[in-house]
């Protein structure tokens, strides 16, 4: 380190070095002299009344070190990013999030025009049903090919159809929930805000098109039948739509075929056919994307063989091998009550049912 006189930048090139120097500590440069605190006033401003001989000299402005501006330009940088990425988050939140639709349900009982047919053997009535070509259980709801839309990823279009698909098969063909059992393997997939209506269609059910258990499920009346063949017989199609910017659109229409056995018959007993047809339709926001949930917005149920005189919001209740249709229409609808849903029954055409 040198002594106190050198200058802030070094010994001058040049100038007298060496420690035995006599004139080394009053040698200064020019880089010495402007770093000086004090200045030296001229002769002429010492000629003023009691100026001093010096005055002091204001500090040389440093400005900002590179390193400075370098920390200065990245936390900028990162603050803007927080900005952008809390405006363009790719899941809204949930309180901007519009919400989902009521469920709106139509179920249409099909009556057969003469006597159910049946037979022992449930393999022998779908041979000779329409409904010999079709898979067996999840195997029947194929995933098409699928691909990308204007503003959801391929990924994201897989997942809705594939959430659909798993809400189908737990609300068409579990056991536990078409003999009434049980609702949970379905209501675990239903989006968050439709869950009171979902509750609220199996703690009180109504046939007024929002509160119908059968537009959420497929539930045979357990008093009535029971399954004479785990192999239900499953046909139809899964569609994916962009509906806007936010909503991602799945239709799914399938036809389940079940063989049925009077509850508590023997397996010696003649079986029946039961035909369910279910049009749905399915909305995704990115959170239920995330959460692999749905919204149910409508539901429209042809069933039969069953009498349109009993009511199937509830429960469906099949008529068996042997039965006919009881006379009488379903029940009246009151055209003042505009909550209410039209009472609809249909006639199940005899090309349905399996010839024996």
């Amino acid at each position: 380190m040198g002594g106190p006189g050198d200058p802030p930048e070094g010994t001058p090139e040049g100038g007298p070095g060496g420690a035995e120097d006599e004139y080394r500590s009053v040698v200064f440069d020019e880089s010495f002299v402007r770093a000086a605190r004090l200045q030296e006033f001229s002769a002429k401003e010492r000629m003023a009344d009691h100026a001093p001989a010096v005055r002091r000299r204001p500090p040389l402005p440093r400005g900002l070190t590179r390193q400075a501006l370098i920390l200065v330009v990245l936390i900028a940088v990162a603050f803007g990013t927080a900005i952008y990425m809390g405006v363009r988050h790719p899941y809204s939140s949930p309180q901007t999030r519009r919400p989902p639709e009521l469920l709106r349900t139509t179920v249409i009982p099909l009556a057969p025009q003469g006597k159910v047919p049946g037979a022992a053997d449930a393999e022998r009535l779908y041979a000779r049903s329409p409904a010999a070509p079709f898979e067996a259980g999840a195997e029947g709801i194929p995933l098409p090919a699928s691909r990308s839309t204007a503003h959801f990823s391929d990924s994201q279009v897989v997942t809705a159809l594939t959430t659909v698909k798993d809400y189908i098969v737990r609300s068409s063909l579990y056991p536990e929930v078409l003999t009434g059992r049980e609702v949970r393997p379905a209501r675990a997939l239903v989006d968050s805000e439709q869950l009171d209506q979902f509750d609220q269609s199996f703690d009180h059910p109504a046939a007024d098109g929002r509160h119908v258990p059968t537009g959420w499920v497929v539930r045979i009346d357990p008093a009535r039948a029971q399954l004479a063949d785990n192999r239900i017989r499953v046909s139809g199609s899964l569609q994916a739509t962009e509906a806007d910017s936010t909503t991602l659109e799945v239709t799914a229409d399938h036809t389940f075929v079940y063989a049925l056995r009077p509850t508590g018959a023997a397996s010696e007993s003649p079986a029946s056919l039961f035909t369910v047809r279910r049009a749905l339709t399915f909305h995704f926001d990115r959170d239920d994307l995330r959460t692999h949930q749905v919204q149910l917005i409508t539901s429209y149920v042809q069933a039969g063989p069953l009498a349109c005189a009993e009511d199937s919001s509830a429960y469906l209740r099949p008529l068996l091998a042997g039965q006919t249709a009881k006379s009488g229409g379903p029940a009246g609808t009151n055209p003042y009550e505009t909550d209410s849903a039209p009472a609809l029954c249909g006639t199940l055409a005899g090309g349905a049912q399996p010839k024996i």
